[in-house]
């Protein structure tokens, strides 16, 4: 299997209605959502299991293949992270944080940061990005053309260290996956905080462009100034957006449109990862933008319409209950379906008091952001895009096997050899039991994590 910049360098167009309806994938793992933070933290993976019940309440699943997806492995999360990193958030534990001072501070993690240990850690990084992973991978293959993971998206972490409540880069490692296929990938944040972690990580090539809309100004993680282009073979490969509070749906459409056609015409990308954040809506507790759920989705919309295939991810969003409506739209958008504004009965159906309506409502408020503002933002980065000499192009070279084909190869081996030996049919990294060499401690004490009520967002 090879690839070249051949298979990617044709013209990218926009769909049209008469064209064939793309096909949807969906990874998600029940425990998931399980998993908490701790009392006063703002990051909810609860969220995840109230956006699921909304796709399943809606009857959004019928419409799309749906995957349990698999938990990483420690070899399949190096392909970024330093080891000593990986082999630390497998064996801290609300338990043990004692013994582990020194390394707390040298990662970012614990008490005094924003990404506490707390019961089943790991296990929560590797649910989410396994689903990451395996979306990357149909994609490769051919088997979708859209994979979505709202678990996914965690755009903060870096090489050796966690961030922002984000420990493991599931972004970047699914863009490391689908360049084994394909020659270049575009990378597009929607949150209201600055897509760093991604940035970082590719800021030095060309085979990566990043596109980030943010708050930028006394806001977290400060980074994402418009200068910021990249460096080295990755100059002008960086692209972003620094907005700043009261962003509406028309003023984020005057950023976002024009830019992505540059992009689509300049870079050609043959995958895109798309990252959902969805704390760049109105109303969010973190967030100080002011969008509606219809002008986020319309970025999901508009990024689709260009037929290059792509993984959904969700990201930042910590008023939950506007996270599930916004993600269960958003699956609609993926799959061409129209919803009712009515939220169907589910398990969490209280969560939408008092109107239980999908839609929301921007609140009165002031977009900082002046019309001289945004057109400078928008002329700048046009600008930057147009002095790009062409899309970059890569040597043929030979594509190195995903992790299932790397499981299909080790379970025919295995068939080759003698019925004495192990017969098993797991495969080597595959995510199964034995690929898990944590010790006990490292677990959740019954693989759910810990629940806990949201008393906060109920009353919010």
């Amino acid at each position: 299997m090879t690839t070249s910049s051949s298979a990617t360098t044709t013209t990218l167009s926009k769909s049209s209605s008469s064209s064939s309806k793309q096909r949807v994938s969906y990874f998600y793992q029940p425990d998931v959502g399980h998993f908490y933070y701790g009392p006063s933290h703002p990051m909810k993976p609860h969220r995840i299991k109230m956006a699921h019940h909304l796709i399943l309440t809606y009857g959004l699943y019928r419409q799309m293949e749906c995957y349990r997806s698999h938990p990483a492995t420690p070899d399949e999360m190096s392909a970024f992270h330093s080891e000593d990193y990986i082999q630390f958030l497998g064996k801290v534990t609300p338990d043990n944080l004692r013994g582990y001072g020194n390394q707390m501070q040298k990662f970012n993690v614990g008490e005094y940061t924003d990404c506490p240990v707390f019961d089943g850690l790991y296990e929560f990084t590797q649910l989410y990005t396994g689903a990451s992973l395996d979306g990357a991978v149909k994609l490769n293959r051919g088997d979708c053309d859209i994979a979505i993971n709202w678990s996914g998206g965690l755009h903060h972490a870096k090489k050796s260290e966690a961030s922002g409540f984000c420990y493991i880069n599931d972004i970047v490692l699914a863009i490391l996956e689908l360049l084994k296929v394909h020659a270049r990938v575009l990378y597009i944040d929607i949150d209201v905080h600055h897509g760093d972690g991604v940035e970082e990580a590719f800021y030095c090539t060309d085979r990566v462009m990043t596109f980030s809309l943010h708050k930028y100004g006394d806001f977290f993680p400060g980074t994402g100034h418009i200068k910021d282009t990249g460096a080295k073979e990755g100059t002008g490969f960086s692209v972003n957006a620094p907005l700043t509070s009261g962003m509406t749906d028309e003023a984020y459409e005057r950023i976002f449109k024009p830019v992505m056609d540059k992009i689509m015409e300049v870079f050609q990308p043959g995958a895109i990862v798309l990252q959902c954040g969805a704390d760049s809506l109105t109303g969010d507790r973190l967030g100080c933008f002011n969008l509606s759920l219809k002008g986020h989705a319309e970025c999901v919309r508009y990024t689709k319409s260009f037929n290059v295939p792509t993984l959904v991810l969700g990201g930042g969003g910590y008023t939950i209950r506007n996270v599930a409506r916004c993600w269960a739209y958003e699956t609609s958008v993926c799959l061409d379906v129209d919803l009712p504004n009515e939220i169907p009965y589910n398990d969490y159906f209280e969560y939408y008091a008092p109107d239980f309506q999908l839609h929301l409502t921007p609140e009165q408020r002031e977009n900082m952001n002046t019309e001289a503002s945004l057109e400078s933002v928008r002329v700048d980065l046009l600008t930057q895009l147009m002095s790009l000499k062409g899309a970059p192009s890569v040597q043929m070279a030979e594509v190195p096997p995903d992790f299932e084909i790397i499981k299909e190869d080790t379970v025919a081996e295995k068939e080759r050899r003698s019925t004495k030996e192990d017969r098993s049919g797991e495969g080597m990294n595959d995510g199964g039991a034995e690929d898990d060499t944590r010790s006990d401690r490292g677990k959740t004490k019954d693989g759910r994590g810990e629940k806990r009520e949201h008393e906060a967002e109920l009353a919010g």
